[in-house]
């Protein structure tokens, strides 16, 4: 690995080919920050691919192009003298010196339950209102379910055993199924919400992320399909001229891949 010293040089050159850039290059002088947020959007979802498909050569790249934007963002901000990649760097660390009393002051833990509870005390000593203040409005559903879960957790509002949110869970199973008996459109929608968001807490009493399960379940259905279609192509035909019990042969074989 690189010596502390080699990684700064590394990171003043980056920094360095940002500004040449930004001087030279019509695109990159065009850019703001409006213009650059969906391109982080996306880079952010692809080290997420990278780092589920274990792939750690692509993480590296991926790692690259956030650092990038990081960079790229920093350097917009200097232009207009709001802010530089210092300011960026000394922010998160003076955040992250408060946040962590346990390392830099006396306070005392015991596991890493005890760090998340200080996180968000510390947050609420900072001037927040509330705890779920740190939600982005526009996380995905998913998502911010999980993170509205881990918030309140973090400050004691929370479930004491994996049964009891379990119980809950089917519970509202129930309700969404009386629900749908009455043919109720709006309230079959309200219940299948809540269900979803009991499953996502009990997710993580099992320690599972919903996110990550997800997507890899996602990932494994794409490619039993892919061997499904591949199968039907082989034999010259459309999946929708295969009856369900042939194409349940092949399913069968892509599970067994």
């Amino acid at each position: 690995m690189n010596s502390r010293q080699e990684q700064l040089k590394a990171f003043d050159r980056l920094l360095t080919i940002m500004d040449e850039l930004r001087e030279q290059c019509p695109w990159d002088r065009k850019q703001t920050l409006e213009s650059l947020r969906h391109l982080t959007i996306e880079e952010t979802y692809e080290l997420g691919d990278a780092i589920l498909d274990n792939d750690l050569q692509e993480v590296k790249k991926e790692l690259g192009d956030l650092l990038l934007h990081i960079v790229f963002y920093s350097k917009i901000g200097s232009e207009t003298k709001d802010f530089d990649i210092a300011d960026v760097a000394n922010s998160i660390s003076e955040k992250l010196i408060s946040r962590h009393p346990h390392i830099y002051s006396d306070t005392k833990v015991n596991d890493e339950e005890d760090v998340k509870r200080n996180w968000e005390q510390l947050k609420l000593k900072e001037g927040k209102k509330s705890v779920l203040e740190g939600v982005p409005a526009s996380l995905p559903a998913l998502v911010k379910a999980s993170r509205i879960q881990d918030k309140v957790a973090g400050v004691g509002f929370d479930w004491e055993e994996p049964q009891q949110v379990f119980e809950k869970l089917q519970e509202e199973l129930e309700e969404l199924q009386h629900e749908i008996n009455s043919e109720n459109q709006q309230k079959i929608e309200e219940e299948f919400g809540d269900v979803m968001f009991s499953m996502i807490n009990y997710a993580r009493f099992l320690k599972v992320n919903p996110e990550d399960a997800l997507e890899r379940t996602n990932k494994k259905f794409i490619k039993r399909f892919q061997y499904l279609e591949s199968k039907a192509k082989e034999q010259n035909k459309s999946l929708k001229d295969m009856t369900l019990a042939e194409m349940d042969v092949y399913w069968e074989e892509a599970k067994q891949r």
